[in-house]
């Protein structure tokens, strides 16, 4: 991995990232070189090239951060920015989010139910398995077996990036399914 290129391809988005996250441009500026320096030197740590731009994001979000921490800054850490999500899995999710309803509906009906009231409707997995007069266990499997379904749907259709939380940081729209 050639850290010019690397930066070349990501220097923009990470300045937008900065940019939405401290108010001051200089110190926004300042912050994308120490990224860079830290990149520099930390770029060896990254075994998988694929999660590089969730690696630089972490990086980004860990630099600002630090930079609210420092006792000569007086400006409290935004609410918005400790929440888990960041602009990019945002842009991500809400467009992915639109997808949802037809994969779910090539579901089988009981997998459809079950990954709607849980994930979309968010009803807890016993509170479902006592509507439906089932077990917690068999609710459960109907879950998890619902969402590799989904899962497999959406792999065909897209490739995703997620970060370490598992949440959307990137997509590419594989065909047109969406």
């Amino acid at each position: 991995m050639d850290i010019k290129q690397i930066w070349q391809e990501y220097k923009h988005q990470l300045q937008r990232f900065l940019l939405s996250r401290v108010s001051n441009a200089e110190d926004a500026e300042d912050l994308l070189q120490e990224i860079l320096i830290k990149t520099y030197q930390q770029l060896h740590t990254v075994q998988d090239p694929e999660k590089l731009r969730a690696w630089l994001f972490q990086v980004t979000r860990n630099a600002v951060i630090d930079y609210y921490r420092q006792s000569h800054k007086k400006q409290p850490v935004p609410g918005d920015f400790m929440e888990e999500s960041s602009e990019p899995s945002e842009r991500a999710h809400q467009e992915l989010s639109d997808c949802i309803r037809p994969f779910l509906e090539q579901l089988p009906e009981t997998y459809q139910a079950a990954v709607e009231a849980v994930d979309l409707q968010g009803v807890s997995q016993k509170g479902l398995a006592e509507e439906l007069g089932l077990s917690h266990s068999a609710v459960k499997s109907r879950v998890q077996r619902g969402r590799k379904m989904l899962a497999t749907l959406f792999q065909e259709c897209c490739r995703y990036e997620l970060d370490a939380r598992g949440n959307i940081v990137d997509y590419q729209q594989n065909k047109d399914c969406c």
